[in-house]
């Protein structure tokens, strides 16, 4: 398998926390945030990770890659067997990925116009930072998202989550994880931040 990424990028870390855990690993093929020909050539569109498989096919989006991952390689698994447990952690993954998003994605978009709108900003922010909350009470019930083992949820929340202990590195030039780290951290959050200790231990493949 080949990995297309991107330095530093939240969803190609989704993928390379998934791949590590399920023992698999893949060659990974840099691309440059300034010129995403490689991936384009590969894939049709501009974005990573892309996911090239053995056999040729060739898997664009970050959730798209966690499930053919799972339905290829289900052991140990990231999501229920059971059918209405999967369709569950399916509409939380789809929570994540369209309505958490949201606001630091709005945020950093707005930051980058001629005038923000300083107001809006304030509104998005405090939703940001009110969501904190929900994965604080959600950690009572063990040491992961979804009691005490490793589920697709933290798969995909770690990355963004991340931010509200560790901050960006040095060598990282994207503003919108900037903005999750202003606006993420803090005190507070003793479960949430254990469990980001717990996570970033994780192994990433490819490394």
């Amino acid at each position: 398998m080949r990995l297309y990424r991107v330095p530093f990028s939240t969803n190609v870390e989704r993928v390379a926390l998934a791949l590590a855990y399920k023992g698999l690993d893949a060659e990974p093929v840099e691309v440059d945030a300034n010129d995403r020909t490689v991936v384009e050539r590969a894939s049709g569109q501009p974005l990573t990770p892309v996911l090239e498989t053995d056999d040729g096919e060739v898997i664009a989006d970050s959730t798209a890659i966690l499930e053919w991952l799972e339905a290829r390689y289900p052991d140990p698994p990231l999501y229920p067997s059971a059918t209405a447990g999967r369709a569950a952690t399916e509409i939380v993954v789809d929570w994540f990925n369209h309505v958490w998003k949201a606001p630091p994605n709005l945020i950093d978009a707005e930051r980058r116009r001629p005038a923000p709108d300083d107001a809006a900003i304030a509104r998005w922010a405090d939703e940001l930072r009110g969501s904190r909350d929900r994965f604080e009470a959600l950690l009572t019930g063990g040491e992961f998202l979804v009691g005490n083992v490793l589920s697709v949820m933290d798969v995909v929340a770690f990355p963004f989550l991340k931010y509200a202990a560790l901050a960006p590195d040095p060598a990282d030039t994207d503003t919108f994880h900037g903005v999750l780290h202003e606006h993420l951290a803090g005190d507070g959050h003793p479960r949430l931040h254990a469990w980001i200790a717990r996570m970033d231990q994780l192994p990433r493949r490819p490394a």
